[in-house]
């Protein structure tokens, strides 16, 4: 068995951590409390989750809130915030992260162009975003398991809407597995399985991943 060269990470059709970077907008408790298409315990547990994930590939986070700095509204959930060391927080107005200024030039900054987003709400912060990125050449990944909408029919919706504007949407499970690719690369198989089960995500590992 011989494992093929790594692929450029420019122009591999599958997510990779070296041209990817992280959107993570707006998990903050007033957006929480207000999701009603997934559990809100299991959100915050598929965030934290894909925010390790995201961590043991060494991929960029982009961190944003919105009415921080106005009283309107409070931080990041410490639970998500825990995982976010040294992670700036762009705070905001704009409901759409991608109309913001400093949001906007940290992302382009990092000269990636995979963009794996998680948004609350689904409907607003994560689909605009995503359209605008897309509309500008950018390939977008939004992890469904870690994103809501206030209501089932509101999330599905705007998923299928991103979709069709030429979104990818993924799963913790299987962004996981594409970032991993080859069990080979023996550095983040611990920190891969160990996020998976926290995750509650069966995984039949077999002997090539012991």
């Amino acid at each position: 068995m011989t494992s093929m060269a790594k692929r450029d990470g420019k122009s591999d059709i599958l997510i990779n951590p070296d041209d990817s970077v992280f959107l993570v907008i707006d998990y903050q408790p007033t957006q929480i409390e207000s999701i009603n298409s997934i559990d809100r315990a299991t959100l915050i547990r598929n965030i934290v989750v894909t925010q390790k994930l995201i961590n043991a590939f060494n991929i960029p986070t982009i961190l944003s809130t919105v009415n921080v700095k106005t009283g309107r509204n409070k931080e990041t959930v410490p639970e998500l915030k825990e995982q976010l060391q040294g992670v700036t927080s762009y705070d905001r107005t704009s409901i759409n992260a991608w109309e913001d200024q400093e949001f906007n030039d940290a992302v382009k900054a990092t000269g990636r162009h995979k963009i794996i987003i998680a948004a609350l709400w689904t409907e607003a912060c994560l689909t605009f975003p995503t359209l605008d990125a897309l509309k500008e050449g950018y390939e977008v990944f939004p992890v469904v398991d870690a994103v809501g909408g206030t209501s089932k029919i509101s999330h599905e919706t705007a998923i299928q809407r991103v979709t069709q504007a030429g979104a990818q949407p993924t799963s913790i499970a299987q962004l996981a597995c594409e970032l991993q690719r080859d069990w080979n690369r023996t550095e983040t198989v611990p920190k891969f399985v160990n996020e998976l089960l926290e995750g509650g995500i069966f995984l039949d590992l077999g002997e090539g991943a012991k």
